[in-house]
């Protein structure tokens, strides 16, 4: 109705100019420069600005200060999902890389190689957080071939451990060669730790988390007469499929839980350390023989350990140093990590390794680890029987795990990009720079002498569902590079050439408090900026490392670079709100009052690289505030915004929700499905979505909470009542077939 009204304008005003002169030719019948021609769609803009200003640097300055870099490695070499990367004892020849799905790849230690042949093919359980999962070569590979190897399978999920052997001297192993040696039964999908490896002793070492539904509402972390939540460790060079080391803890007083059972009627005598949660990669210091660990926290902590026989590591009792339920054991009988850190700056370590190398002198005897959700790689620094951390590289990666070759040297598995990196010197010996100025005037994306305004070659948009910031109001622009474009796929998310930027401004009563840049380098990465805003609204200062601030009545986090990752996900796309149903609406461009449609505005000023033609052929997604638009879809679209980014196909976390706004309610695992993660005190009632009942629904229950089971899980402060109100109203409509 309103283009029909504008329309009619343009041509009254045509009617008007040719009969009273307008002081132009009477003859001439085309409407004013401004204006489309009669029934030609109307667009926002008439021309794609030129952006030479606000491009994303090189990010070369930020390894200026750091110990390490990132070095790209056999980058010729296709990989999918790969969780590890190890050598065989006594070969440097050959590296081998474990792919979540079932596969082991094998190729040659060369440089540029480019072909990876399959060394062993297993039919696994991938759902969630099973699969491929760990490896280890017997220490007399190279005289009997024999290789130990962790995976999950089944439905239900079981974990086990089996032997192969290899038939053809070492070339692969031979899936026909099986021999389970510990099988157990997995109550949930998660936290299944799953690493195994040789120790120093010659004992095989195999570490399993609690079994999964968060906080481990059954106790298997304390729980002594079941395998999970533990270290095991068995001898796999005896009687099969395998004896009892003597000074294992309860190798005396207890009974063997294994090979195919969880509980017994005893402790079990194949564990070595117990309170585990989700042991997620550890590893033996190959100078020492001390076994080092991550393990991957509940909802506030994550810690590293340093395991050691007999040791209790607290969980559920403890996350990190802090005591996590009401649990009578005594708290003295448990082993403080050797450090924990809170999810500010990240979500799920990944332990690492202590550095044995000769490349990096500096980091000599030191131990490496890492945070999956935020890429973030750090060093435990020691204060005499403390540990401090030192960051030391902010790679932006979905770290997997660490590898160490046989000569010392350690590298890198990002799971989310497919890729090997390996661990060399940065350069310095400092903290890792920025590679953005330090105001906001400074950085070509604002007007310098007004930074409260865009720089001249930013377009302005806005999604039609809006993520959720405290209140706060918004105002976006994007740019990207002179001479390129942007591609949409078939889904409809765009994806954003390198050298792009995206802005936001936050306002809260009507001040500006915050502006973020979110960046696309020139390798490809993307990094969050955020600047707060003085007092006096004449410019901005880079925040490092995320802070708090009180701002008014309520609580304002500016991110880190690190919690910008956690959102900004690599299964979305990196980039949100800008997607075709989020932009197949109405805008209003203040630079020539008018309103138009965000995607035909786009097209027609020639951003994307092919095409979009007419709007009504793209996904359309509401406003949540749209009274007008169907309940179901307003609710959708909410979850789409504020949860998908993890809760998608691929994504961060340890749930198998689907909740994109066009996937079918009864295909995302939420309508009456249990909780993965928790009922948080509702009981055997308690589902994701309970449809017809609110108070039944953990979705609401976490979105209707600030603490550290709420969601969104960072960044957030103040419940979003309305949202809270928009769900319960939907859930209370929804009938019990979900639809």
């Amino acid at each position: 109705m309103r283009l029909r009204h504008h329309y009619l304008l343009v041509c009254l005003t045509a009617l008007l100019t040719a009969c009273h002169g307008g002081g132009g030719d009477s003859s001439n019948n085309n409407p004013p420069p401004n204006n489309p021609p009669p029934n030609t769609p109307v667009v926002g803009l008439d021309a794609r600005p030129s952006n030479t200003t606000c491009v994303a640097p090189s990010k070369s300055s930020s390894n200026a200060g750091s110990t390490i870099a990132l070095q790209r490695v056999f980058a010729g070499v296709s990989l999918d999902q790969p969780l590890a990367m190890l050598q065989a004892p006594g070969d440097n020849t050959r590296w081998f890389v474990l792919e979540k799905d079932g596969v082991v790849r094998v190729f040659a230690n060369t440089p540029n190689v480019t072909t990876a042949s399959t060394f062993l093919s297993l039919t696994v359980n991938s759902n969630v957080e099973g699969g491929l999962l760990g490896m280890a070569f017997h220490p007399n590979w190279a005289t009997n071939h024999q290789a130990f190897v962790s995976f999950t399978e089944g439905t239900p999920m079981v974990s086990v451990i089996a032997r192969f052997t290899s038939n053809d001297n070492g070339a692969t192993l031979t899936p026909s060669t099986r021999q389970d040696i510990l099988k157990l039964n997995q109550p949930y999908d998660n936290h299944k730790g799953g690493n195994v490896a040789f120790g120093p002793d010659g004992n095989l070492y195999a570490g399993f988390g609690d079994g999964g539904s968060g906080g481990d509402p059954q106790g298997h972390g304390q729980d002594k007469t079941d395998l999970l939540g533990s270290f095991l460790r068995v001898n796999v060079d005896g009687a099969a499929p395998y004896t009892i080391p003597a000074d294992n803890p309860f190798a005396t007083t207890g009974v063997t839980c294994g090979p195919d059972y969880n509980v017994s009627a005893g402790n079990c005598k194949e564990i070595y350390a117990w309170g585990m949660r989700n042991p997620w990669r550890w590893s033996f210091d190959s100078s020492t023989g001390e076994l080092w660990a991550g393990d991957v926290g509940q909802d506030a902590y994550e810690e590293i350990d340093k395991i050691v026989l007999g040791g209790n590591y607290g969980w559920n009792c403890r996350e990190g140093t802090h005591a996590y339920n009401n649990c009578t054991t005594n708290p003295s009988g448990f082993v403080e990590p050797v450090i924990d850190y809170d999810h500010n700056e990240g979500a799920s370590v990944t332990g690492g390794y202590v550095y044995r190398g000769s490349a990096l002198p500096a980091l000599a005897g030191v131990y490496l680890f890492a945070d999956y959700e935020t890429g973030r790689i750090w060093r435990l620094v020691q204060n005499g029987s403390t540990y401090t951390k030192q960051e030391l590289l902010d790679t932006g990666l979905g770290i997997a795990s660490f590898g160490q070759g046989n000569d010392g040297e350690l590298y890198v598995v990002d799971l989310n990009g497919g890729a090997l990196y390996k661990i060399v010197d940065g350069g310095g010996g400092g903290s890792p720079g920025s590679p953005v100025p330090t105001l906001l005037s400074d950085t070509g994306c604002v007007n310098p002498q007004n930074p409260s305004q865009p720089a001249a070659g930013l377009i302005p948009y806005a999604p039609a569902a809006g993520f959720w910031s405290d209140g706060a109001t918004k105002d976006r622009w994007l740019a990207i590079p002179n001479g390129t474009s942007i591609s949409v796929g078939t889904d409809g998310d765009f994806t954003f050439p390198n050298g792009s930027v995206l802005m936001k401004n936050f306002r809260l009563n009507g001040a500006l408090i915050e502006t973020r840049l979110f960046m696309r380098h020139p390798d490809g990465d993307w990094a969050g900026y955020t600047y707060e805003w003085n007092a006096q609204q004449t410019n901005a200062t880079l925040v490092t490392g995320g802070k708090t601030s009180t701002i008014g009545a309520q609580s304002w986090r500016f991110p880190s670079g690190a919690e910008c990752d956690r959102c900004h996900t690599q299964a979305a796309g990196y980039v949100l709100g800008a997607e075709a149903a989020q932009l197949n609406h109405d805008f209003v461009y203040t630079s020539t009052g008018r309103t138009a449609n965000e995607l035909r505005t786009l097209d027609h000023i020639t951003m994307f690289t092919t095409p979009l033609g007419d709007p009504a052929n793209q996904p359309v997604m509401p406003d949540p505030t749209d009274t007008a638009a169907p309940l179901g879809q307003r609710a959708r679209a909410y979850l789409h915004t504020n949860c998908s980014q993890c809760h998608r196909p691929g994504g961060p976390t340890p749930s198998s929700m689907d909740l994109r706004y066009s996937t079918l309610l009864s295909s995302t695992a939420a309508c009456d499905a249990p909780p993965q993660s928790g009922d948080l005190g509702i009981g055997a009632a308690a589902r994701i979505i309970a449809p017809g009942s609110p108070s039944s629904s953990v979705l609401v229950a976490r979105v209707n909470r600030r603490d550290a089971s709420g969601m969104p899980p960072l960044a957030s402060s103040v419940v979003d009542s309305a949202g809270v109100t928009l769900l319960q109203q939907w859930i209370t409509s929804l009938t019990p077939t979900c639809q």
